[in-house]
């Protein structure tokens, strides 16, 4: 093999790998990238089917204005995980088929999904899951058949 053979050689590997990086930025720039509310939704998916439950406290529910011009319905909640309080709000406007937003209300319980290593990371409600309860559970009365008697013996 000559030197002018070994030069072509080099030539043609340089042209391939400028070929290949011109490839994976074209790639790169005009690749379909998620809109905001896909993200949101792989998001929920996710906190879906691999995160813990603890139990919160629903705060509020109110509308926020949009910079687009759209009102958002908020949902605010808190909840305690290894002594720390976090206090999040969720976006519901585009879950009027899974939440009722006249149900909702402030002081009662809850179920939060949160990631393990990232527990700011949360939800309350999802395509398939809800964490919301309709009412207050009710625990049952206790009638102790032996209650003892503490009156002092005369």
């Amino acid at each position: 093999m000559s030197l002018q053979d070994a030069r072509i050689w080099e030539i043609a590997a340089g042209a391939a790998v400028l070929a290949g990086a011109a490839a994976v930025s074209a790639w790169l720039v005009f690749r379909d990238r998620p809109t905001p509310e896909e993200q949101e939704q792989a998001r929920r998916q996710f906190l879906t089917q691999s995160g813990r439950i603890v139990d919160g406290t629903l705060l509020d529910c109110f509308q926020v204005p949009a910079d687009d011009g759209r009102t958002l319905m908020m949902l605010l909640y808190d909840y305690i995980i290894g002594g720390v309080d976090y206090e999040c709000s969720q976006d519901i406007t585009n879950m009027s088929e899974v939440v009722d937003v006249a149900q909702v209300r402030a002081g009662f319980p809850c179920s939060v999904r949160y990631q393990p290593g990232n527990p700011q990371n949360s939800i309350v409600v999802a395509e398939k899951w809800s964490g919301l309860r309709v009412k207050l559970p009710v625990l049952p009365a206790y009638d102790d058949p032996d209650a003892l008697d503490l009156r002092k013996p005369s």
